[in-house]
């Protein structure tokens, strides 16, 4: 028998399993790389497709610029018109185009509602309203004359032509006053624009003044006169219309130069604003605050600069001011019109040498102070050193009612007039201080008593002029004689300057009597060569030195190079060094500083001659002493104080 065959599969090897094995993970790992790669690829195509939108976006931008650009050139050019009026319901509005009035379509994005009149809109190829512009400013100059309704006014133009006029957007809500100077377009018939012009408005200046009466020294009787004439009828009207009674139109204040007189109309000012604020409380009204606006007006009015070469132009502009005053007046505010130096303005008829403008300015003012159109609430105030030369018609009762001389000082208003310059609270030597138990009051009621004492001495040192008269009388003047608040005022600035300088030169603080007295020595000689000794007459009238003819000046003070009398020694020079009282124990005289045993008695003596006048009447003098550096140290003579 043949022998079985063996047909069982014969067991896998152990190394066969693992090749296997090793088969199936080669093929994973194959997948999981193309896999890689085609996400790599995938990535890297995402990446061109970005970069490409991107291309193409740029490229759409660019086309849309281009055709922008090509649409701008090929686009028609537009054009501007001046809105006149609007029609909501239809959509349109009345425009000024190329000098003809049009009616034409406004685009659904113009808001018809907001254009103004006399604005300007941009116009399509179709003339179709597309936009909105602005206001024209440039344009001829007018000057409104008239206004006639809400937004019409009569102006002058440049000739003098007459014309009416549409105000723009911008003057209908500010308004406009006569007066005012516009920017006018004569194409359209529009003001568009208030134009400020400097040289007008400076002579017209509103103010809120805040000068009061008691800041004026040494004028009390004419105060007392000038608030019994404005202020009674503000305050108590009724009394007035009870007796018939009419408040006074004007008050002509006049006198010398620096006395007072414009302080005086501003104090009028002042005074009235305060009792308007007093009436409207007592009215149970609230009083009115700084962003009511101003509670009086001052026009200050610069007499010379009306004055105009064109005929008819000062008029033109007197009719201004009292047409702003009533606009002012007539809001219950007091207006007070000061004209300063009223001769030049309204001289009297007939006078002028080379023109004749005074016929008619004078005559323009009478037709307004006391014409058809009446005048509340306002008073003219003048001022004038020459009211001889006023025009009469003027100065008659119910124009200017009152007439106020402004006096100079006498030596007790001078001492109120230093009193206001010359403080307390300034700083004082120490030295002035200690002589006066350390009472800065005291103090400087003695410095002042001693300078006032100084200024008003009548003795031959303080002689300034010697006046003939036409009738062969001659009369000798003194500083006191010429003196004036201004004067005051720069003696006491003069000191102050001096104080200054001795702090800076030697550390000594504050104010002496040596400065004042030097201060007042050299104010008198700055005034030696000022007379005018070739038309004594007419220097008299304006130094208010007032009666017979004057025919001849001459002039008491001493040859070049000396003081004037009284105030002996040269003051050429402010002094860098404290000085010294002679014969009182003056500053350093104990402790060796300047005045310790100079011998500045001896000094001052010998310098006014020693038995002076001022030494025989006992008059006030001053000695002075000229150092080797030209720097001058003044001190009264022995017995001064």
């Amino acid at each position: 028998m043949d022998a079985a065959v063996d047909v069982s599969v014969p067991a896998p090897r152990l190394d066969e399993s693992i090749d296997e094995g090793n088969v199936m993970t080669q093929a994973d790992r194959f997948s999981e790389g193309r896999a890689r790669e085609l996400e790599q690829q995938a990535i890297s195509l995402a990446g061109k497709n970005e970069r490409l939108a991107q291309a193409l976006d740029t490229a759409r931008q660019r086309l849309v610029q281009l055709q922008e650009q090509l649409d701008s050139i090929s686009k028609p050019p537009g054009s501007y018109g001046t809105f006149l009026a609007g029609h909501l319901d239809e959509r349109e509005a009345d425009v000024f185009v190329g000098g003809r009035k049009m009616r034409l379509a406004v685009s659904a994005a113009v808001p018809l509602g907001a254009l103004r009149p006399g604005q300007e809109v941009r116009l399509n190829e179709q003339l179709l309203v597309i936009g909105a512009g602005t206001y024209e400013t440039t344009g001829e100059i007018v000057t409104v004359k008239e206004i006639l309704d809400g937004d019409r006014v009569l102006v002058l133009a440049r000739t003098d032509d007459e014309r009416v006029m549409r105000l723009a957007g911008p003057l209908l809500t500010s308004g406009v006053r006569v007066g005012d100077a516009l920017t006018a377009d004569p194409r359209t018939g529009f003001v568009t624009e208030r134009v400020v012009r400097s040289e007008v408005e400076e002579l017209l200046l509103e103010e809120v003044p805040d000068t009061e009466y008691s800041d004026i020294g040494g004028l009390g009787p004419q105060i007392e006169q000038i608030r019994d004439t404005v202020e009674l009828p503000f305050l108590h009207p009724d009394l007035y219309r009870e007796h018939g009674l009419k408040p006074p139109k004007g008050v002509l204040l006049y006198g010398p130069p620096g006395c007072g007189k414009t302080l005086i109309a501003k104090a009028v000012a002042t005074s009235l604003a305060v009792t308007a604020e007093n009436k409207r409380v007592e009215r149970g009204e609230e009083p009115a605050g700084r962003s009511e606006g101003p509670r009086s007006y001052f026009l200050n009015i610069k007499g010379p600069e009306l004055l105009n070469k064109y005929v008819g132009e000062t008029e033109r502009q007197v009719r201004v001011i009292f047409a702003r005053a009533r606009e002012k007046a007539a809001r219950g505010i007091p207006v007070v019109i000061f004209f300063d130096e009223m001769e030049s303005l309204f001289r009297t008829r007939g006078t002028g040498v080379s023109s004749d403008v005074e016929t008619t300015v004078v005559p323009q003012l009478l037709s307004e102070i006391d014409g058809v159109e009446k005048l509340e609430n306002v008073i003219v105030i003048g001022a004038s050193n020459r009211e001889d030369m006023i025009d009469p018609a003027i100065l008659r009762p119910g124009r200017l009612d009152v007439k106020i001389k402004i006096e100079r000082p006498d030596a007790e208003g001078a001492r109120e007039i230093f009193a206001k310059y010359l403080t307390p609270d300034l700083p004082l030597h120490e030295d002035e201080l200690a002589r006066y138990g350390g009472d800065p009051a005291a103090t400087v009621e003695a410095m002042i008593g001693t300078v006032v004492d100084a200024l008003y001495a009548t003795t031959a040192e303080t002689e300034f002029l010697e006046v003939t008269y036409a009738s062969g009388d001659k009369e000798v003047l003194h500083f006191k004689d010429f003196a004036s608040g201004a004067m005051i005022a720069n003696i006491v600035d003069r000191a102050k300057k001096r104080a200054i300088k001795d702090l800076l030169a030697s550390g000594g603080r504050g104010l002496r009597t040596e400065h004042l007295l030097g201060a007042l020595a050299a104010e008198m000689r700055e005034n030696e060569d000022l007379p005018n000794t070739t038309n004594p007459d007419d220097w008299a009238r304006v130094s208010g030195k007032k009666g017979e003819r004057i025919t001849y000046l001459r002039t008491l003070a001493r040859a070049e190079g000396m003081a004037p009398r009284g105030l002996a020694g040269r003051v050429g020079h402010h002094s860098t060094a404290p000085t010294a009282l002679a014969g009182t124990g003056g500053p350093g005289a104990d402790d060796g500083g300047p005045g310790a045993g100079d011998g500045g008695a001896e000094d001052a003596s010998s310098s006014s001659g020693g038995s002076s006048p001022a030494h025989r009447k006992g008059g006030v003098a001053l000695g002075g002493e000229m150092s080797e550096d030209g720097i001058e140290t003044i001190t009264p003579v022995p017995g001064y104080l």
